[in-house]
C-alpha cells in the first residue's frame, strides 16, 4: 500500500487508533493518551510515506489536526452523524468507531468536510470572538438601561455619552443598584477598546483582497460581512450551484411533507451563525439601496411578515455574493448582468433606463424603449 489511512476515535483526554500494517495486512487497534504530547507526536512519526488520518470533526481537535499537518500528514475530518449512519452494528465502543472510520475511508465511502486554509480559521474564529464581545456589551448596555429607567432616566442611547454617565451616577438610588451601575460602566470601557482592536485587525487582514474589495461594492455588504464571506465560501468552486451554497450557510428550507399534508419549518440553520447573522444585519442596508431587493423585501412582508421578509432577503444577498465571487465581478457588473437577463425574458421585459449604472444604453434599446411607450 502507497497509502496508509489511519482511523482515529478522537476524544478530549485520549484517541482509539485503527490502521493497517502495510508488511503484513494485521489490523491494528492502539489507545493514545493526550496527556503527554510528545508520545502522541512520537506516534505518528514513525509513519512513512503518504499518511492519510481520519476523525470526526469536533470542537477540542484542532492542536491534534495541527501536530498531523505539522509531521507531513494528511488530515480528513468526517462528518459525525454521517459516519455513525454507516455503521452496520447496534454496539458502539471505541474501537469499532475507530474500525468504522477505517473502514470507510479504505472503501472511498469516508463523508469528508471540507477544512478551510489556516488563514480563514484564524479570521473566522475572531468573527467568533467579536460576536461573544458583542453579545457581552449588549447585555452591559441593557442593564445601564435598566438602572437608567428605574431612576427615572429615559435618555436612550444618549445615557452612553459623558453628560448620560453623569446623571446616571447622580441620580437617586439604592446602593446595590449604584454598585451595579459602577461595575457595568468598568466593564463597558474595555469591552469598547477591545471591539476597536479587533476592527484593526480586520481591516489588517482584508488589506489587498481583491474579493473582498468587490463584495464590498455591494450595498449593505461591509467589512465583517465581505470578510466572513470569503473566508467561509471560498473556494467558491465546490459549490455546484446557488441552491448548495443558501444549504450550506443554513438558509435552505425544511420541508415536512406527506402525502396531502405539507409542513414548512422555516430554515435549517446548519452552518455558521455569523455567517446567518452578519448576512441578516446587512439586509438592513441593502434593502434601502438596492431597488431588486426593496421590491422582494415589501412584497414578502405584506404577505409573511418582516421576520420572513428579512430572511428571505437575506438569502438572496449570499446568492448574489456566491455569483459575485464565482464569476469575480463587482456589484456594477452584476447589475449589469441582471438588467440583460431580464431583456432576454419574452413578456416580462422591464422598462428600459436611459443609463444602465453608468453606461448609455445603445440605440436599439432607446428605440424599443420609444416604441413600447407609444
Amino acid at each position: 500500500m502507497n497509502t496508509i489511512y489511519i482511523g482515529v476515535d478522537f476524544h478530549a483526554r485520549q484517541q482509539t487508533i485503527c490502521y493497517l500494517k502495510t508488511e503484513t495486512g494485521e489490523l491494528v487497534t492502539f489507545e493514545l493518551k493526550h496527556q503527554d504530547k510528545q508520545e502522541v507526536r512520537a506516534f505518528y512519526t514513525q509513519f512513512q510515506g503518504h499518511v492519510v488520518v481520519g476523525l470526526e470533526a469536533s470542537g477540542y481537535s484542532p492542536w491534534f489536526e495541527q501536530l498531523l499537518e505539522e509531521l507531513g500528514c494528511e488530515v480528513w475530518v468526517g462528518h459525525a452523524t454521517e459516519i455513525r449512519r454507516r455503521a452496520r452494528w447496534r454496539q458502539k465502543n471505541d474501537r469499532r468507531d475507530a474500525e468504522l472510520i477505517l473502514d470507510l475511508m479504505l472503501h472511498n465511502e469516508f463523508p469528508r468536510l471540507h477544512r478551510a486554509a489556516v488563514q480563514s480559521r484564524e479570521v473566522l474564529r475572531m468573527l467568533r470572538y467579536r460576536q461573544k464581545l458583542i453579545k457581552i456589551r449588549t447585555m452591559s448596555k441593557n442593564s445601564l438601561q435598566s438602572l437608567a429607567l428605574q431612576s427615572g432616566l429615559a435618555k436612550r442611547s444618549h445615557l452612553f455619552t459623558k453628560d448620560g454617565q453623569q446623571a446616571l451616577n447622580g441620580a437617586e438610588m439604592s446602593p446595590v443598584m449604584h454598585w451595579q451601575g459602577e461595575h457595568w460602566w468598568q466593564l463597558l470601557q474595555p469591552l469598547n477598546q477591545q471591539l476597536l482592536e479587533t476592527m484593526v485587525w480586520f481591516k489588517a487582514q482584508s488589506k489587498g483582497d481583491v474579493a473582498i474589495t468587490r463584495l464590498r461594492t455591494h450595498p449593505g455588504i461591509g467589512l465583517l460581512t465581505a470578510l466572513c464571506l470569503v473566508h467561509s465560501l471560498q473556494p467558491v468552486s465546490r459549490f455546484r450551484n446557488a441552491r448548495k451554497v443558501t444549504a450550506y450557510a443554513g438558509f435552505d428550507p425544511v420541508e415536512r411533507s406527506s402525502a396531502e399534508r405539507q409542513r414548512f419549518l422555516g430554515i435549517s440553520k446548519a452552518g455558521s451563525r455569523v455567517l446567518r447573522y452578519l448576512l441578516v444585519e446587512a439586509t438592513h442596508t441593502a434593502v434601502r439601496h438596492d431597488e431588486d431587493l426593496k421590491r422582494f423585501y415589501k412584497r414578502l412582508a405584506e404577505r409573511r411578515g418582516r421576520p420572513k421578509a428579512k430572511v428571505a432577503a437575506a438569502r438572496k444577498l449570499l446568492i448574489r455574493a456566491y455569483i459575485m465571487l464565482r464569476d469575480e465581478i463587482d456589484y456594477a457588473e452584476f447589475r449589469r448582468r441582471a438588467v440583460a437577463a431580464r431583456l432576454a425574458r419574452g413578456g416580462q421585459r422591464p422598462n428600459v433606463p436611459e443609463v444602465l449604472i453608468g453606461q448609455p444604453a445603445s440605440a436599439e434599446r432607446q428605440e424599443l424603449v420609444h416604441d413600447r411607450e407609444k
